[in-house]
């Protein structure tokens, strides 16, 4: 339930802060899912100096949303954090330098505040903002906002910048995409099939617990092949493996670009598909951002807080178990969110997307 706005409005009525710090080191669907906020953000502060406090990857995301976003601090990780080993040695100079930016505002975006409140607060920002777990530390009643478990992530930060005066902006998603995406795409493959006559299948994600079984993706391909549809299997370089292992098990002609598609040329490649069929990542969200129907095979993840918001386009398929959501990097049972999913259902809802979205805008191309 959203509570009443903020006593101190941190925007609106009021000077916005001059100096922000957005602190979310996340990877990438997380940073694609807290950009509506970013966007509500630099509407209600167009002339603040906005840094993400981001993993390092990030360069790429402020870079491509340099809209929202001025600059980035690369937080090197702290003990406990799961995103990525702390880096214990660069832990100093990284506070000092948090500190020495002497920011106005911090806005706490890193998950519910168990672990990041007490290290968002050695920023030294003159105020924060975030969320925190009732019963847990609050650095500030008047500007945190309590964790609702059950909450689209999307919302929930739209509902932390609403709370401090900042309203939203529209609730999609954004990957905005430039002439050099386009032409990183040629450069990977100069026979690509033409826009909207081709499905992606993504069978990687960065945790092997959140993948669905390569033998299904492979039946789910060769059947929509059947159907008349060209296949483009696409996935990063440390998912060759499992993108091998579809295409090893696929019996209809399939075009490989595994491990071949930097980010902006797989997304240019998203935006003119029919179809993406995929695992509950970072390219669901990309499909989500590039208006790309997709069908969703959600393993281990909450579809609640990540299923995209436009749910006639995109449809999400998840089997009921017991132990999701799971933060395992392997699943220490027998896989039953993924074994439980048949390809029959998968294969028959993509066919039922494509037929429903055939004639949709591709976006930033004219049909």
């Amino acid at each position: 339930m959203m509570r009443e706005p903020c006593t101190e409005r941190l925007f609106g009525d009021v000077q916005p802060p001059r100096k922000i710090a957005v602190f979310r080191a996340l990877q990438l669907g997380d940073m694609l899912c807290a950009v509506p906020a970013l966007r509500a953000l630099r509407a209600a502060a167009p002339l603040s100096h906005i840094t993400l406090i981001g993993l390092p990857w990030a360069t790429s995301f402020v870079k491509r949303f340099s809209d929202y976003v001025d600059d980035l601090l690369v937080f090197p990780g702290f003990p406990a954090f799961p995103e990525q080993p702390a880096h214990l040695n660069a832990i100093p100079h990284f506070l000092s330098e948090a500190q020495r930016q002497r920011y106005d505002l911090a806005l706490q975006m890193h998950g519910n505040g168990s672990l990041s409140n007490p290290l968002t607060v050695l920023f030294a920002s003159e105020r924060s903002a975030g969320f925190y777990v009732p019963g847990q530390y609050c650095p500030d009643p008047r500007t945190f906002i309590p964790w609702e478990d059950n909450e689209h992530e999307v919302l929930r930060n739209l509902r932390l910048l609403e709370y401090l005066g900042a309203p939203r902006q529209g609730d999609y998603l954004e990957f905005p995409l430039t002439d050099a995406d386009y032409r990183a795409l040629q450069r990977c493959e100069v026979n690509l099939p033409p826009p909207g006559t081709y499905v992606c299948i993504h069978p990687g994600a960065r945790l092997p617990s959140r993948r669905w079984l390569p033998q299904r993706f492979a039946e789910v391909a060769d059947r929509l092949a059947m159907a008349g549809m060209k296949i483009v299997l696409t996935g990063t370089q440390d998912e060759a493996d499992v993108v091998r292992a579809v295409r090893e098990a696929m019996r209809m002609p399939v075009l490989d670009l595994g491990g071949r598609t930097e980010l902006g040329a797989l997304a240019a490649l998203i935006a003119q598909a029919s179809l993406v069929v995929t695992n509950d990542t970072g390219i669901s969200h990309i499909a989500a951002a590039a208006a790309t129907p997709s069908v969703i095979v959600s393993c281990g993840s909450d579809p609640v807080r990540w299923a995209p918001l436009d749910n006639e386009r995109h449809q999400v398929i998840s089997a009921d178990v017991a132990c999701r959501p799971c933060m395992h990097h392997v699943c220490p049972t027998a896989h039953e969110c993924a074994d439980e999913v048949g390809a029959e259902v998968v294969a028959t809802m993509a066919a039922t997307v494509i037929r429903n979205w055939r004639y949709r805008t591709i976006p930033g191309r004219e049909e």
